[in-house]
């Protein structure tokens, strides 16, 4: 098994082997800005550079810049990264300064952008643009529009940005093993005119997928379908964060899809519009009210609605086995078999054993059972009324009534007693 400072250490001998000081910094690189919380971070308001309204990256930040003759400059760093996947579960993933996925970067239409990319991976690299028209040259494509970053070496790409919207980047040199380690991160650009399109909360994030077995660390990256982690920006529930609104707000959710299949996100207690794609906005005259966005590999698609419902309202993927943690795709369907002579006999030799599925697998959710080093139950989270008994792209969209005293967006909303299921008799 490959321990943490292991496998970090892994960047350091390609960052230090290259010298004692690096041609980067020779060159007036300034160095990579780190992060290493997965909590959300603050949006980054712009102190330079032309105005706009920040993005909320959720379990995520956004990168800092710099300005130098009037070009907006960025440093991503490739490099081995630890994600804590959820509280109790971390992994071994490769990302950008320090994070899986990286930082979202930000900048607004019109800009001269300058990336400069450092690769501390024990292989070469490179970066694409996904969905951002750039000259031939700066696509990121190894082997076809430039050599590959070896690693140790630091390239530029430099460009303007023709047009607004929401965009990814990623790898196009060993596609495979270096997004199913975790390779990624999104790109907002901002209209011109910052009143244009503005909205009261504006989110962003990445849906990724792995395969990590219970007690290991490092995803299997030959995996083509039978994935038992699937995520939104490499955390799963309860690890992912709650998305806040005032009643009334106007919200936009930014999704990008890097996994291997479609999502089929859904938002409860409220109806939204298709706004956008990665490809551009879509006009007004196109769009029509959904509750329930599909959003296929290698797409983005942005939604818009008020919050106009007050609430904790479920935001998740519709595919049922996507909303479970360390899924285990050989497991038998137990429903209706009588296992209680096999549990007496099986207890005298393992005393914790606990049989599952019989009437269900909702128990689960409160069993608490052991479970392997690293690992996550399949079901876990406490609302205010019990278990949740859902995992994976999960979370929850919090509507609050801004004038409503002593309530937070922290706490669980409990709505009239007229507008609450009950139990009868």
């Amino acid at each position: 098994m490959v321990s943490r400072r292991k496998f970090l250490q892994g960047a350091s001998a390609v960052w230090l082997g290259s010298g004692a000081v690096p041609a980067s910094a020779r060159a007036g690189v300034p160095p990579p800005v780190m992060m290493r919380s997965a909590s959300t971070q603050v949006p980054l308001k712009p102190q330079t550079g032309r105005p706009f309204q920040p993005v909320v990256t959720l379990n995520g930040w956004s990168l800092p810049w710099t300005m130098r003759d009037g070009v907006k400059e960025f440093h991503l760093a490739a490099q081995p990264v630890v994600r804590e996947i959820a509280p109790g579960m971390t992994a071994n993933l490769w990302g950008y300064n320090g994070q899986s996925p990286g930082p979202t970067l930000e900048c607004v239409e019109g800009e001269r952008i300058r990336i400069f990319v450092t690769n501390q991976l024990p292989e070469a690299t490179t970066i694409h643009w996904h969905g951002i028209p750039v000259p031939n040259g700066m696509d990121g494509v190894a082997g076809v529009t430039q050599p590959p970053i070896e690693p140790g070496e630091t390239w530029q790409y430099e460009f303007v940005m023709p047009r607004s919207g929401t965009f990814m980047y990623h790898p196009h040199a060993d596609d495979m093993m270096q997004m199913a380690m975790g390779m990624m991160g999104c790109i907002v650009v901002h209209p011109r005119e910052p009143r244009s399109m503005k909205v009261d909360r504006d989110y962003v994030f990445l849906i990724n997928a792995y395969d990590i077995e219970p007690g290991s660390y490092t995803p299997r990256t030959n995996t083509m379908t039978d994935f038992n982690i699937w995520s939104w920006n490499s955390r799963v529930f309860p690890g992912i964060e709650p998305l806040f609104a005032h009643l009334g707000e106007r919200v936009r959710i930014r999704i990008g899809n890097l996994s291997m299949t479609n999502h089929p996100i859904h938002l409860h207690g409220h109806s939204f519009e298709v706004t956008g794609t990665d490809g551009g906005w879509v006009p007004k005259s196109a769009r029509w009210p959904e509750v329930t966005v599909d959003v296929a590999a290698g797409q983005m698609r942005v939604i818009e609605f008020v919050a106009d419902a007050p609430g904790d309202w479920a935001f998740h993927c519709h595919k049922s086995h996507h909303t479970m943690n360390a899924m285990g795709h050989q497991v038998p369907n137990m429903l209706g078999v009588d296992l209680q002579a096999t549990t007496d006999k099986l207890r005298k030799l393992v005393p914790d054993y606990m049989a599952m599925g019989e009437r269900g697998m909702g128990a689960m959710a409160d069993m608490g059972m052991p479970l392997p080093e690293n690992t996550l139950p399949m079901m876990t989270g406490q609302g205010p009324h019990g278990a949740i008994g859902m995992g994976g792209m999960f979370t929850l969209l919090k509507v609050r009534n801004r004038a409503a005293s002593g309530l937070a967006a922290e706490e669980w909303y409990t709505g009239p007693a007229g507008e609450r299921a009950r139990k009868l008799g």
